[in-house]
């Protein structure tokens, strides 16, 4: 398993640096009142990904810190005001018809 997880790592390396050798041509991204910046396109597709990925996980963490929270107040309150099956509730499920 480690063996196709490296070869999978490996892979993926050299189809993205092959990608960076393909687009080293530069491109001009065009800014509001007439900016330009130029650039490597493969310097604008990489920065471009990393933005998504870093507004991705801002746009995460209020949910994270909401689950945090709601866990913290269950492991505080007592067994048995949690719901029967619960994770953090000891006493099983109540079983119908026995």
């Amino acid at each position: 398993m480690r063996l196709i997880t490296w070869l999978l790592r490996a892979f993926l390396f050299f189809a993205l640096f092959a990608f960076a050798l393909n687009n080293q041509q530069e491109v001009a991204v065009h800014w509001f009142f007439g900016h330009e910046w130029r650039a490597p396109l493969v310097i604008v597709v990489l920065l471009v990904f990393g933005i998504g990925c870093a507004l991705g996980v801002l746009s995460m963490v209020p949910a994270w810190w909401r689950h945090r929270r709601l866990a913290r107040q269950r492991q505080d309150l007592p067994p048995e005001t949690l719901p029967p099956g619960d994770p953090l509730n000891n006493n099983p499920l109540p079983r119908d018809g026995l």
